[in-house]
């Protein structure tokens, strides 16, 4: 049993004393505040948010309301992340890649992270509503309510479709990328919403097989922690080739031209080799390294980046 393992939940970062904290460095602390809001995380979605605002504009949109819809959602999903953290504090001690988390070590305190999450939950708002419109506004707040209470409260500890409702919140940046510039909906977004909602599982299972350990270990019911790799692999399968395909109706809809055409496609066979060579390696019993489920989870990565740099440069290629 590591020393992980060995820690009793709700002791997190027993040496964490008012006096400890006060000789703590103060660019320690910032850095430690900075990581509540998981800046890995909020780069992809600003990667969504911001292209998407060059399709609605059909052009380069004011770049003052792209800095000011940037910040927003920055400053909206950090305080969910933040308030994610605080909520998941007791499985995040009992997680090994999660064990070094401010709210864990001590570094930030319960009710630290608590009031700094709601802080930037409610100046967000206030920023979309008075710097952008009230609708981005009223969006990213749903986005960060669904993701605090309908995912990580209710959803992540009670069901393996997890992930796959919860990542809703994930595919809020789209619409409100779409509404910062246009005040409105379109079926624009609401197809880029889909691709994200179906790209969402496929992504996040082959991290979640790497370490379902951890998820076991605290009861969290991830696909790959109930179900084996040949089920979850095939799952992958279904969700990317839906992904894919939502992903071309953009075109026929008259949103997007050859570019993005070609991009998508490109992109998306790939990702198809990916999915399917990881289920041949399910279906043969691999197993550790031998999966090879990471391959998958970076490409995710790129592919995302790829395919929304494609939506923003479209425009000025038709």
């Amino acid at each position: 049993m590591t020393a992980v393992e060995s820690r009793p939940p709700g002791v997190l970062g027993a040496s964490n004393t008012s006096s400890s904290r006060g000789q703590r460095p103060i660019g320690a602390r910032v850095k430690a505040f900075v990581a509540l809001t998981k800046p890995r995380i909020i780069e992809l979605l600003l990667i969504t948010t911001v292209p998407v605002m060059f399709l609605a504009e059909q052009g380069v949109p004011d770049l003052w309301l792209v800095l000011a819809t940037c910040v927003g959602g920055y400053l909206s999903a950090g305080g969910a992340n933040a308030l994610n953290m605080y909520i998941d504090r007791d499985i995040d001690a009992l997680m090994e890649r999660t064990s070094q988390r401010p709210l864990v070590t001590g570094m930030v305190t319960p009710r630290e992270g608590l009031v700094f999450g709601i802080t930037l939950a409610v100046v967000s708002t206030a920023w979309f509503g008075v710097l952008v419109n009230w609708l981005s506004a009223w969006l990213s707040l749903g986005a960060l309510l669904f993701y605090v209470v309908v995912y990580t409260m209710i959803l992540k500890r009670r069901t393996s479709q997890n992930i796959v409702w919860g990542g809703i919140a994930g595919c809020m940046p789209v619409l409100i990328g779409w509404s910062a510039v246009t005040n409105s909906m379109s079926w624009a977004a609401v197809i880029l919403f889909l691709v994200i909602f179906f790209w969402t599982p496929p992504h996040y299972w082959p991290l979640s097989m790497k370490v379902k350990d951890d998820y076991a270990r605290v009861g969290v019911p991830m696909l790959p922690v109930i179900a084996s790799n040949r089920v979850v692999a095939r799952q992958i399968v279904l969700y990317s080739w839906v992904m894919v395909a939502v992903s071309l109706l953009l075109t026929p809809l008259g949103y997007t031209g050859w570019f993005y055409t070609a991009v998508a496609l490109v992109t998306g066979g790939w990702w198809l080799w990916e999915a399917h060579a990881l289920q041949t390696r399910a279906k043969n019993g691999a197993t550790g390294g031998k999966l090879k489920e990471m391959r998958l989870f970076h490409w995710s990565i790129t592919y995302v980046s790829l395919l929304f740099v494609a939506v923003a440069v479209d425009p000025f290629l038709r």
